[in-house]
């Protein structure tokens, strides 16, 4: 299964119950397309960075979507499809996050065995000789 986690920005100037409305429409949009919802997150008012579309604020709303690795499967592609089509929507961003979670695995599993490896001997040191010190002259 293909993670996803989809961050959207909203106007600032949105009333409430039409970003309830908005963010309800595009879950139901993701879920029929065959994605599965696992978490929606409303973060608020924030302020943004520079400004888009004329805002300096903005509302940000995050999913956490799966969907299957199907090659039929569209849900994701049409939610896009609706974010950037969709007025109130002034900034989105698609990551695909199940390819980094395995690479952080795969990297978390060399660590680990390179820590149970057992360490490299120490040099053995060269043998000492005794070489008489040279006479001081008087």
């Amino acid at each position: 299964m293909r993670t996803y986690e989809v961050m959207f920005i909203l106007r600032p100037d949105m009333p409430e119950d039409e970003a309830d409305k908005l963010v309800a429409h595009l879950e139901t949009v993701a879920t029929q397309a065959g994605a599965t919802l696992e978490k929606t997150e409303r973060m608020g008012k924030r302020r943004l960075a520079y400004r888009v579309r004329g805002f300096h604020d903005g509302q940000y709303v995050l999913f956490l979507l799966g969907e299957p690795d199907r090659p039929k499967a569209g849900g994701i592609q049409e939610l896009q499809r609706r974010l950037r089509v969709s007025e109130p929507v002034i900034k989105f961003l698609v990551v695909r996050t199940d390819e980094l979670e395995r690479r952080f695995q795969k990297d978390r599993r060399h660590r680990e065995a390179r820590a149970h490896r057992k360490p490299a001997p120490p040099p053995a040191a060269p043998a000492e000789t005794e070489t008489p010190a040279p006479a001081a002259e008087a």
